[in-house]
């Protein structure tokens, strides 16, 4: 029992480098995954890059976009507001725990900009590979309503789908988040290299 205990614990290592350290994080709305990352990342020694991928569009959204900011605080964060080239900002902050909040945004922004999405997937996944901190991707899952009723709707949640996929199979760990309760889908991070030295 302690065993299964333990592989369930999720827990970002401070030397932890591409792949093998980001976490992905999905969740229906309201399910506690940005709580959840943050905490995460917070885990970490300071400062932590916030990567804002929402455009306040409208008032909602813009109130939408203050409350999450006053809930995380300013001491100790870096925000970078970045709708398309998501990219870019990983590689600029490559020594320092990046949080992505969120995948969905994103890929809403490159639908409606009509950008190439495999290859901004391929982008995406390249940037992570070869950073040198931790990262956490926070992304909403869609895929467990009704068929939407329009094509453009259905291609988003198809999308979304095959974003999330692609980077579930590489990265070190996912959790799925419901009723603000973390179920760990997977958790194959490694020790950083002096971690192992200190273990043998």
């Amino acid at each position: 029992m302690r065993k299964n205990k333990k592989n369930k614990e999720i827990r970002l290592q401070k030397g932890a480098k591409g792949y093998n350290g980001t976490l992905l994080v999905l969740g229906g709305a309201r399910s506690g995954k940005s709580h959840f990352a943050e905490n995460c990342i917070r885990a970490l020694p300071s400062p932590w890059v916030y990567l804002a991928t929402g455009w306040a569009y409208d008032e909602e959204m813009y109130q939408r976009i203050t409350r999450h900011q006053a809930d995380r605080g300013h001491e100790g964060w870096l925000t970078v507001e970045e709708p398309l080239e998501v990219g870019r900002v990983l590689q600029r902050h490559t020594h320092s725990p990046v949080l992505l909040d969120c995948l969905t945004l994103w890929l809403t922004n490159l639908l409606l900009e009509k950008h190439d999405i495999p290859a901004a997937t391929t982008g995406l996944l390249e940037s992570l590979s070869t950073r040198q901190a931790p990262t956490v991707l926070v992304g909403n899952e869609v895929g467990l309503g009704i068929v939407p009723e329009n094509a453009l709707a259905r291609r988003f949640r198809d999308e979304a789908g095959r974003l999330h996929q692609a980077l579930a199979c590489v990265v070190g760990q996912v959790v799925f988040m419901a009723a603000g309760l973390p179920l760990v889908l997977k958790n194959e991070t490694k020790p950083h290299k002096k971690q192992r030295k200190q273990q043998k």
